[in-house]
């Protein structure tokens, strides 16, 4: 954690990106510590977001080359089941790439709509919103705005 730190900016999106990935990872702690460390704050909400939505929309992408038959094998869910789910989770699930922030599901959520396809550039937004609020709440909550 320390040699990203010494990297800047450019420690602050590899930080942020690894984050976003499958990799157990926190980029909070290496925000905070950037903008404690001197770095304009805004710079790094711009920096960690950008790595972030790189890094979930790789997670996005890694869905994309999941099978049906996967699922039916190694999670026994059957295929009438997963069908139905992915008309639902095509019809409403583009947008619910905004809470990919969100801690534990937030790779989950990346994954999975990837996995049922959803329409990438409605994925790409909601996700850059989401991660880009979560960057500035972040920010605002510890009194880290300059």
């Amino acid at each position: 954690m320390t040699g990203l730190m010494e990297l800047g900016y450019i420690g602050l999106f590899i930080a942020s990106f690894l984050a976003a990935t499958v990799v157990p990872f926190s980029s909070e702690v290496i925000f905070s510590a950037m903008v404690f460390g001197g770095l304009d704050a805004w710079t790094c909400v711009w920096v960690a977001t950008l790595g972030n939505w790189l890094g979930g929309m790789t997670s996005y992408h890694v869905g994309l080359l999941g099978k049906v038959e996967w699922i039916e094998k190694y999670f026994h869910i059957k295929k009438e089941k997963i069908e139905t789910f992915t008309v639902r989770i095509q019809k409403y699930g583009d947008w619910i790439a905004f809470f990919s922030f969100v801690p534990f599901i937030g790779d989950v959520i990346a994954v999975a709509t990837g996995f049922f396809r959803c329409k990438w550039w409605k994925v790409a937004i909601s996700m850059l919103i989401g991660k880009f609020a979560r960057y500035l709440a972040w920010m605002y909550f510890n009194g880290l705005f300059m």
